[in-house]
């Protein structure tokens, strides 16, 4: 064997080995770790008193509407109703009434609700410029007491008049429409099952001032009967008073004909 033979082992010998080396090298070599996460702090809490399901307004806060929830004691307002400043919450609030709705996981707080014994419920949840105004019903003329409170209805007066042979016919006409009804007898929610009334006698309806005194004209003419409105046929949710019982000095001039106790427009001639 040549000397030239002899380097080139020589050389392949070292490279092999040198190979060999680094490859040890690599696979001692530790893996890299992962990074840590940082520990997550955990925020201190605290239970406040929330609305167990959706409560509508007017309707009792029962045991079934209210509980604790765990709140994030740096979210915590100060009207909330904590577990540390009133233990007794739950028991305090079982007869209290909400102004307005409340969601479902809503916060309780004393602005939104009025407590047993407190005066001017109803005075409470009416918006500016309506009237509250009761009016009897029963079961018949009240769609077999199924309409409920925060349902709208249509009014509608039923009573004889005398016909052109001059005998006695019944009439029956829309006085007013789209009303909203606050309460039955003294139920100002239907609550979560939507229970029936049966015995309603009362129905309190929310109507402006000029609506409010010309229903409380026509209670003692005849009839009164509550049509029930679908929940697609709201409109604006404004009630309106019919064109045959508006006060004519708005929008009619000439003679006015008094009859039944109410302002009618002289028929033309």
């Amino acid at each position: 064997m040549n000397r030239m033979r002899l380097i080139l082992l020589a050389a392949a010998l070292v490279a092999a080995l040198l190979a060999a080396y680094l490859s040890m090298a690599i696979l001692r070599r530790p893996a890299p770790q992962a990074p840590q996460p940082a520990p997550v702090q955990k925020s201190e809490t605290v239970d406040v008193v929330v609305a167990s399901r959706n409560i509508e307004a007017g309707e009792k806060l029962d045991s079934l509407a209210i509980q604790w929830r765990s709140w994030p004691r740096e979210g915590l307002a100060a009207d909330m109703i904590s577990r540390e400043t009133t233990p007794d919450a739950l028991e305090n609030l079982q007869d209290s009434r909400a102004r307005g709705a409340i969601l479902a996981g809503e916060p309780i707080v004393e602005a939104r609700i009025v407590q047993k014994g407190e005066a001017g419920f109803l005075s409470s949840v009416l918006p500016a410029g309506m009237r509250a105004i009761a009016i009897p019903i029963t079961e018949l003329s009240a769609v077999s007491g199924f309409v409920l409170p925060n349902d709208r209805v249509d009014v509608i007066l039923t009573r004889h008049v005398t016909g052109s042979q001059g005998e006695k016919v019944a009439a029956s006409e829309a006085v007013l429409t789209n009303v909203k009804v606050l309460a039955i007898n003294q139920t100002l929610g239907a609550g979560a099952n939507g229970a029936t009334l049966p015995d309603g006698r009362t129905a309190v309806l929310q109507l402006d001032p000029r609506q409010a005194e010309v229903l409380n004209k026509i209670v003692a003419l005849g009839d009164l009967s509550l049509a029930l409105r679908s929940v697609d046929d709201l409109g604006d949710g404004v009630p309106v008073l019919s064109d045959a019982f508006r006060n004519p000095r708005r929008a009619v001039s000439g003679p006015l004909v008094i009859r039944y106790g109410l302002e009618r427009a002289a028929p033309s001639r």
